[in-house]
């Protein structure tokens, strides 16, 4: 397979990461929708593409901050699966369907239960097929997290996680700085419409004890950076004691050196959401991990070719790593 070569007419690291997002045309995909029920009695949605063969992997894909199912590196990783024969299911953190969620909780970079649960109910409804994972942005980082955290009892065969914000607080400080702080922005302004709405919800259907916790956080003015949100939403809401204590035990960086599943970690070094010195050093990865550290490629972008024919990087480089990896296990 020839190696990544950054599109030279996207240079930089804003380019490509917005590339996709404001110009690439959605893959039409007829996909299936699964509602799995959580043990806290919350759910998620899932939704699968490709052909449903017990036989061939099945890929689960997790998505960014703010992201859902239904954003175009989650879509055209589908496609590019379905083609090489394999199903995929997509999963929408806590409230990301487009249907918010019944508690107060939500998702955040550390949920790594909840992705347990989901691998515990696919393996247990499936336990002879072999399931992967692939992970972006803050997905990579909970897959990485769980990676870890399950060492080698992990139910996984191999895993990829793409643009991880291996340092959440070193990302938080990364994010509000030059260019950066337009995505910080939009991030602010999904993630308080997020509780917002789920307050309005909580209050129509007369769900008083998940209210009470919203309302608990007080006032959601004066909010403008990562910081401020995870100090006074994420951490309350999620049993930390600060977004310092949410940083220091939720980064991926800190979980690596435990993993055992096969595990191909793909960053650049221009991403505008990480710093270069966020990303971690060769000795710290684990055997059964490699690095792709590419000088160029942005967050979740990695273009190739041409303007008139762009290619995906992502969705030609982890199919086929998947398919060599497992078929070596």
């Amino acid at each position: 397979m020839t190696a990544f070569r950054p599109a030279a007419w996207l240079p930089g690291g804003h380019l490509p990461t917005l590339f996709s997002p404001l110009l690439r045309r959605p893959p039409r995909l007829e996909r299936r929708r699964q509602r799995l029920t959580l043990s806290d009695g919350d759910f998620l949605d899932l939704d699968w593409y490709g052909p449903d063969n017990p036989a061939t992997p099945c890929v689960i894909l997790l998505h960014g901050l703010t992201g859902s199912s239904s954003s175009l590196y989650i879509l055209g990783q589908q496609q590019a699966l379905a083609n090489q024969g394999w199903q995929s299911v997509a999963v929408n953190w806590r409230g990301c369907s487009g249907e918010p969620n019944q508690r107060a909780r939500g998702y955040h970079s550390g949920a790594s239960e909840d992705l347990a649960e989901v691998v515990a109910q696919l393996h247990a409804a499936q336990p002879e097929r072999p399931f992967a994972a692939i992970g972006y942005s803050l997905g990579g980082n909970v897959l990485l997290k769980y990676l870890g955290e399950t060492a080698a009892d992990c139910p996984l065969r191999a895993a990829a996680a793409v643009s991880v914000p291996f340092r959440l607080d070193q990302c938080a400080d990364r994010i509000k700085v030059g260019f950066s702080r337009v995505y910080q922005a939009r991030f602010m302004r999904d993630l308080l419409a997020y509780v917002v709405n789920k307050r309005r919800l909580f209050a129509h259907q007369g769900q008083h004890a998940e209210q009470a916790r919203l309302d608990a956080l007080g006032t959601l003015e004066g909010m403008d950076s990562f910081w401020d949100f995870d100090e006074r939403v994420t951490a309350p809401l999620h049993g930390f004691a600060s977004a310092e204590d949410y940083y220091r035990r939720c980064s991926s960086r800190f979980f690596l050196g435990a993993i055992r599943v096969p595990t191909l970690l793909v960053q650049a070094l221009n991403d505008p959401f990480v710093y270069p010195h966020s990303v971690p050093e060769r000795q710290e990865l684990s055997a059964s991990t490699q690095m792709e550290l590419f000088t160029g490629g942005g967050h979740v972008g990695f273009i190739e070719g041409p303007p008139w024919r762009p290619g995906y990087y992502l969705e030609r480089r982890l199919p086929a790593w998947l398919a060599q990896t497992l078929s070596g296990t």
